[in-house]
């Protein structure tokens, strides 16, 4: 058991990085904002991200097993900890990274070291969702922003009216964006375990069924919920008010938007429903919250202009993205080797 609890504390630590770092980002606007104070967003947003990720994680990560499937627990655990500690780096200097990028570079890097065949066909969808997700969060955020423009100006609202509505539609819509976070973004914390998951299903014939991956995105959903409370308000800070100056209505725009698209990439019932009617569906991938964010904000800012977009913050950002997967490639690599070789612990199966 001591060993058992030992791996996966990398897979935990992966959790608390993504709570600090990526989770963050559903209520960064709001905070940023001062519309929502910092321990009533973690709070609500612990609370959601847990359910998001027992009751819809699944989906999600059967394309990240497609892309590496880790078949032991010293591999899985290297794996986990590569990303974790590249996530950790990234957040110590206060950028919002993704966290999706971390465990694809580390995947890349135990595929290299296991001689394991990358599977194209998956990492192009997962780096499609790179580009695409953020760049989708922007057109979202400006349709909306002109959308709440318009019912604002034709409307009478108060302003003491407006401003509770927009206060209330912030904590809706983060409860929203905690929620998909948890089902999308929980296969980057414990996917690479589901292979050599430890436990065993709970099971009443009939009534209740707690299975092995269930147990898994629970102790995940937890750490990430930790990872919020413990961590995360200094990259709250950088995405609510470093990127672009946000007004209430803008931020409240920049969490719908963003949760929106992470829902889209999560939703294992949506994409049945949309298959089933002959409709093109979204693919079933984990994407980064941070990149829905900052394209959202991007998207804000070109509605109003583009005016007062912080393009040192921006580029500090982009940098920040291209490093991640490359330098937890790196690291998965360097610490396998040392797990096999140095403390004689099988990082994969022959």
């Amino acid at each position: 058991m001591i060993q058992i609890l030992f791996y996966l504390s990398s897979g935990l630590f992966l959790g608390w990085s993504l709570g600090a770092n990526d989770a963050a980002n559903i209520f960064g606007a709001a905070v940023g904002t001062k519309m929502v104070r910092f321990y009533t967003a973690a709070v609500i947003c612990s609370i959601f991200v847990i359910l998001g990720a027992v009751v819809s994680g699944a989906g999600a990560s059967h394309t990240l097993g497609k892309l590496g499937a880790i078949d032991t627990m010293p591999g899985a655990f290297i794996v986990a900890l590569a990303a974790g500690f590249t996530v950790f780096w990234m957040t110590k200097t206060g950028l919002p990274v993704s966290t999706s990028q971390a465990i694809v570079g580390s995947i890349i890097g135990w595929n290299f070291f296991s001689h394991t065949a990358t599977d194209m066909s998956a990492l192009t969808k997962i780096l499609g969702t790179w580009v695409f997700s953020p760049i989708l969060s922007a057109i979202i955020a400006f349709g909306i922003f002109h959308l709440f423009k318009f019912i604002i100006d034709n409307s009478k609202i108060h302003l003491i009216k407006l401003d509770t509505m927009t206060r209330t539609g912030l904590i809706l819509a983060g409860i929203f964006g905690s929620y998909s976070l948890g089902a999308n973004n929980i296969a980057n914390v414990m996917g690479v375990f589901m292979q050599s998951s430890p436990f065993k299903d709970i099971t009443i014939e009939g009534i209740f069924n707690f299975s092995s991956v269930h147990q898994l995105f629970l102790i995940g959903g937890i750490a990430i919920a930790v990872g919020v409370f413990t961590y995360s308000k200094k990259v709250m800070m950088t995405v609510g008010s470093g990127i672009f100056k946000l007004s209430p209505i803008s931020a409240l725009v920049v969490v719908l938007a963003s949760s929106i698209v992470l829902f889209l990439f999560a939703s294992q019932d949506l994409k049945n429903f949309l298959v089933t009617n002959g409709l093109p569906s979204f693919p079933l991938v984990p994407v980064s919250s941070s990149q829905a964010v900052v394209g959202a904000v991007m998207g804000i800012s070109l509605a109003k202009g583009g005016k007062n977009l912080n393009f040192h913050v921006l580029g500090k950002i982009s940098i920040g993205w291209v490093a991640t997967p490359v330098a937890s490639a790196i690291i998965a690599y360097v610490a396998l080797f040392f797990m096999q070789n140095v403390f004689m612990q099988p990082v994969y199966l022959p």
